[in-house]
């Protein structure tokens, strides 16, 4: 067990935490925007070559930024694309095409068309992976974490490969021992999934703590029976409004840990 502890103030002990990925350790809206772009405008162009009317292209675009939760300044970081898996998303595209007067069979095949045509064009650009950076001193806190014991490990709606790549360009894997991802059943935010992770590491979920970005993993974690919830409020340019953590982190520096002595 370890002692937590937020702008050194104590907060408990743990013997596991839960990372959310996107926007809690990784500076994904960069990639996300990129991403948002892509698949509006592979959307606006397909509509396009059927001969829709400027009137509906703009129509399109603008529901479809509303769904995605694309914004003037970025990505909204309680939006789908900030918050839901791919499956998740294309079904919301898919709906979108529905409001464009297209039948759900053909609403969902043409969602498909687009999500694999932009994912096809993304491995062009990034054939070893969209590079996204840490957000500033996650990896010290991951260490500080590991150097005391404590178990971690990350939970997302981000694939396998994806987490595994993300893992790997910040050299973080002596840190993180397990994950759950998108794949994973149920995902989250099942509060089946944080009962699922804990099990595989043999964590009993009153003795973890989760940190995330959004209200969806932190109600997760408190259904689930979780020890401490903390919501992680820096990793937007726009800060998401929580309403379901027990503390808020503004920067990863403001958490620090201290491994407890062992007893006689």
């Amino acid at each position: 067990m370890a002692q937590l502890k937020l702008n050194n103030r104590s907060l408990g002990s743990v013997r596991g935490v839960l990372f959310d990925k996107d926007g809690t350790l990784s500076h994904s809206e960069p990639r996300l925007i990129e991403l948002a772009d892509a698949r509006i405008h592979e959307s606006v162009r397909r509509f396009r070559s059927t001969g829709s009317s400027i009137a509906t292209l703009n129509e399109l675009e603008d529901l479809l930024e509303r769904t995605y939760g694309r914004c003037e300044a970025g990505v909204i970081p309680d939006g789908t694309l900030a918050v839901a898996s791919r499956e998740h998303n294309l079904l919301s595209t898919a709906t979108v095409f529905c409001q464009m007067n297209l039948g759900w069979p053909q609403a969902l095949l043409l969602a498909e068309e687009v999500f694999d045509s932009v994912d096809v064009r993304q491995l062009e650009l990034h054939p070893e992976g969209h590079p996204v950076d840490l957000l500033p001193d996650a990896a010290g806190v991951l260490r500080q974490l590991a150097d005391a014991g404590v178990i971690c490990a990350v939970i997302s709606n981000d694939t396998i490969a994806g987490i595994q790549r993300f893992l790997d360009q910040h050299d973080l894997n002596g840190c993180i021992s397990g994950l759950w991802s998108a794949e994973h059943h149920p995902a989250k935010p099942n509060p089946e999934a944080v009962r699922g992770l804990c099990s595989e590491l043999n964590l009993s979920v009153d003795q973890c703590a989760l940190i995330g970005d959004a209200d969806t993993d932190l109600l997760m974690a408190r259904q689930a029976g979780i020890g401490l919830t903390l919501g992680y409020v820096a990793g937007w340019h726009k800060p998401p409004e929580l309403s379901a953590h027990e503390h808020l982190i503004s920067h990863w520096n403001e958490l620090t840990v201290n491994r407890e002595a062992s007893g006689p």
